[in-house]
């Protein structure tokens, strides 16, 4: 059975990574405006998930701005995946033991 991924147990790091999966590389002012936290924020969990190797962090200039590049890696992608399913089967556990705690005690 998969495991939760402590890495991202914190709503910021799974939104961002999740967010990151769906497309190939996002600009960081695009992440944190759909993760809806400030640059700091965003850049530490960005931090902590390029340590653990789930993205990688590119930064370049648009004409003369800088700018700032996240894309999550296969690692990334392979451990999204395996979070999601480990918490699906602790749902659905959670949800089979309630049902057969309610069947015992004969409540609906």
């Amino acid at each position: 059975m998969n495991t939760v991924d402590p890495l991202l147990q914190l709503p910021t790091r799974l939104t961002l990574l999740a967010f990151l999966c769906g497309c190939t590389e996002a600009e960081f002012g695009v992440v944190r405006d759909y993760c809806e936290v400030s640059d700091s924020v965003l850049s530490k969990a960005a931090s902590a998930l390029e340590a653990a190797g789930y993205l990688t962090v590119k930064k370049g200039y648009v004409g003369k701005r800088p700018r700032t590049w996240l894309a999550a890696t296969r690692t990334g992608r392979t451990a999204l995946t395996s979070h999601l399913a480990a918490l699906q089967a602790l749902a659905a556990v959670a949800t089979a033991a309630g049902a057969a705690t309610a069947e015992q005690r004969g409540t609906p």
